[in-house]
This record gives C-alpha cells, sequence and structure tokens, in this order.
C-alpha cells in the first residue's frame, strides 16, 4: 500500500503516542522513585493523565467535528510535546503531576488520528485496512517503546522523556506543514460536548449490552492495577532493573503481535465461539494473574505468557461482542462508550492500588485475579443474554493506554 505524506504523519502521531506508554510503564517508576517518591504517587500519575484524558477525548472529538481535524491535532500534539518537556524536567512532584495533567489533556490525538484515518478511506476495504494498520503500529510501539526506554535511560533518567517530547514537537511541524484538512463537513453551529460521563450513563442505562461493557470496565481495571505498579514489582520481586524491565515488557510486545497478526485469525478464531472465548479466556487470564503474584520468577513469568497470549485475544473479542450487537447506526456512539469504560478502569485503578501496593507488593496481582473472577461470573451469568453468532473477525483498533 503506497502512503502518503499525510498517512505517514497519521501513522507517526500513533506510533510517538505508543511509544511514550512503552516508554512510561518500565522507566517512569523509576524516574519518579529517584525524585523520592512513593508507591502511591507513583500510581496516582498514571491514575491523573488517565482521568485528564477522560474529561478532554469528548471535548478534542467534539473541537474536530466543529472546527476541523486540523487545527484540534496540530493542538494536541504540541500539548503532548510540552507535557513531555513539563515531565522531563521535573525536580519535584508537583512538575512531574503538571506534566502528566498537560500530556492527558492532550490524549485525544490517537482518537483524532483514528478519524483522520477514516476521512482519508476511500471505501469500506481502505478503512478496514487503515484501521488494520493502526492495530499494526500500536504493537509495534509497544516493542520499540521500552527498547528505546532501556537504551537512553542509561544515559539519564529523564532523558527517554525529552526524547518522546522531542518527537512530538518534530511531529506537531511536520503536521503544520504537510497535513490538509480531511473533515469537509464541518458543524460549526455544533454544540461542544463537555460531559464525560455521558456514556457511562448511556452504557449503564442498555440493558441489552451493560453485562458486556460490566466486562470491559472489571478487565481494564485489572490490567491498570497491574500495569501501574508492573515496575515496582519486578524490582522488588526479583531485583529487576530499567533494562531488565523494559525488555520483559517489548518481550510481552512481541507475543501479542504475533497472536494478534497471526494466531488470532488462523487458531482462535477457528477453533472457538466468540461466546465461549469471552467466558474461558477472562477465567484464565484471572487465574495467570494470582500465579503472577508467586514469588517464584518462573511461575511469574510463565503467567505472563499465558496473560498476554490470552488478553490480546480477549480484547478483540469483546470489541466485537459489543459493535457486533449493537445498534450498525450507532457505532460511533458505542465506540466512544467502550473507551469511557476502559478509560474508567485506569483512573480507579491506579488510585487505589498504590496504598494497597504498600500493605505488601504482592496484592495487586491477587486483587487482579479477583477482579476478573468477577468478570467471569458476569460472563458466564449472561452468555445466553446474547444470542450466539458465527464470530466474524473485525479489525479492532486498540484503546490507548496509559
Amino acid at each position: 500500500m503506497k502512503l502518503s505524506k499525510e498517512k505517514i504523519i497519521i501513522i507517526l502521531t500513533i506510533l510517538i503516542d505508543v511509544i511514550g506508554i512503552g516508554i512510561v510503564i518500565p522507566v517512569m517508576p523509576f524516574f519518579v522513585q529517584s525524585l523520592g517518591a512513593s508507591a502511591i504517587t507513583i500510581t496516582s500519575l498514571f491514575a491523573v493523565f488517565a482521568l485528564c484524558s477522560f474529561i478532554s477525548s469528548p471535548l478534542l472529538g467534539s473541537l474536530s467535528d466543529k472546527f476541523g481535524r486540523r487545527p484540534a491535532l496540530i493542538t494536541s500534539l504540541a500539548s503532548t510535546a510540552i507535557g513531555w518537556f513539563f515531565f522531563a524536567s521535573a525536580h519535584n512532584i508537583i512538575i512531574l503531576f503538571i506534566g502528566r495533567i498537560i500530556d492527558g489533556l492532550a490524549a485525544g490525538n490517537f482518537t483524532i488520528a483514528q478519524s483522520y484515518m477514516a476521512d482519508m478511506s476511500k471505501n469500506d476495504k481502505e478503512r478496514t485496512a487503515n484501521m488494520g494498520m493502526i492495530g499494526a503500529i500500536f504493537g509495534l510501539g509497544f516493542i520499540i517503546g521500552p527498547i528505546i526506554g532501556a537504551v537512553l535511560s542509561n544515559i539519564s533518567m529523564a532523558f527517554p522523556f525529552w526524547f518522546v517530547g522531542a518527537l512530538a514537537t518534530l511531529n506537531t511541524i511536520a503536521a503544520m506543514i504537510f497535513l490538509p484538512e480531511t473533515n469537509k463537513d464541518l458543524h460549526r453551529d455544533k454544540k461542544i460536548s463537555i460531559h464525560p460521563f455521558t456514556p457511562i450513563k448511556a452504557a449503564i442505562e442498555d440493558k441489552f449490552l451493560r453485562p458486556r461493557y460490566l466486562i470491559l470496565f472489571l478487565f481494564s481495571l485489572a490490567f491498570t492495577v497491574q500495569q501501574s505498579v508492573f515496575a515496582l514489582y519486578t524490582q522488588e520481586a526479583f531485583n529487576f532493573t530499567v533494562a531488565s524491565t523494559s525488555y520483559l515488557m517489548t518481550a510481552m510486545g512481541l507475543i501479542m503481535v504475533i497472536n494478534q497478526g497471526f494466531l488470532l485469525k488462523n487458531f482462535w478464531l477457528k477453533k472457538f465461539t466468540e461466546a465461549k472465548l469471552e467466558v474461558w479466556l477472562v477465567l484464565v487470564i484471572a487465574m495467570s494473574f494470582i500465579f503472577m503474584s508467586f514469588a517464584s520468577i518462573y511461575i511469574f513469568m510463565s503467567g505472563i505468557f499465558v496473560m498476554m497470549l490470552c488478553q490480546s485475544v480477549l480484547r478483540a473479542v469483546m470489541s466485537s461482542r459489543i459493535t457486533g450487537f449493537s445498534d450498525p447506526r450507532k457505532k460511533g456512539e458505542v465506540a466512544g462508550i467502550m473507551s469511557s469504560m476502559m478509560t474508567l478502569g485506569m483512573i480507579i485503578g491506579p488510585l487505589v492500588i498504590g496504598y494497597i501496593y504498600i500493605i505488601n507488593h504482592r496484592l495487586p496481582f491477587i486483587i487482579s485475579g479477583i477482579v476478573l473472577f468477577i468478570a467471569f461470573i458476569v460472563a458466564y451469568a449472561s452468555r445466553h443474554k446474547i444470542p450466539e453468532k458465527k464470530f466474524h473477525h473485525e479489525e479492532v483498533t486498540p484503546i490507548e493506554t496509559i
């Protein structure tokens, strides 16, 4: 597929976003610790990013519809760069939080980039290919992000964040020079949406899909809990360094890419129905989290392998179950609800888990397992409430994490 300069800029936007995530999870805890911060502060930095993203995403989406994709994306990219520079230059906790708040408020650039890709698609086939490309970029970012973090942290703990800020700055300049406006149907009279809880209310009121949304929320809650303390845990339990944690994250990214790129189509979707996958994968991942709380590094690694093998499949299945049985005229609204449910889990999980981690560093993984066991009960109890259908594979765009 020939890539236009506009599409290359959008690809770079998504890639830089995900590289930042790939650096944050393994490197940020060590950087923040060097400033004397506790586990509670570290997990709160994850939560404040998600909270700001939760507030800003619908606002930026509305602004891109009203005033155009280009100004919204350029503003978001510039804010991302500023946020990273604040974070990298921090010498106290307050500046760290300011950096994460700015970056969180700019986190809508991923959503705008998706809209750009949709605008540039000439037909359904090209749109599917473009969404699949976003998924591939997401996996690539999770592979190279931790590697960049491991290498650049040898210079200083702050240097990886200076690097991502510089990339975001270059991307902003490139967007200003080369990126055209693709939204030809601007709604200047459209009311700006500033109510982030509207999708949550819609999820609660939808009796048909409510169990699916609840499973998605619990899934996000469990995974964000382990993500926010992952580097702290590997350091305390197994004496991992920044480099070893980063390389482990790269291996996890490779498993995810291989699974989504090959096994999803050629094994999982051929052997099992979506209903069975949703129910039993939740249970298997719950058990893998419990295994990850064990003292043995071999059991921990086995739990990681099983968890990564199953979670990318489960994410695709959950998204397909929801979108496949929703009103075709409300696909955009449903996507917004799914994103909000995921983000809500990303806020609540880190807010409470720092306190629990201080009590016992193995408890977060046990709690993640319990949360997913509750999700298993919901999935099993509601498995017949949606009529079974043959699973058709659709490209599922990842939802940005912290």
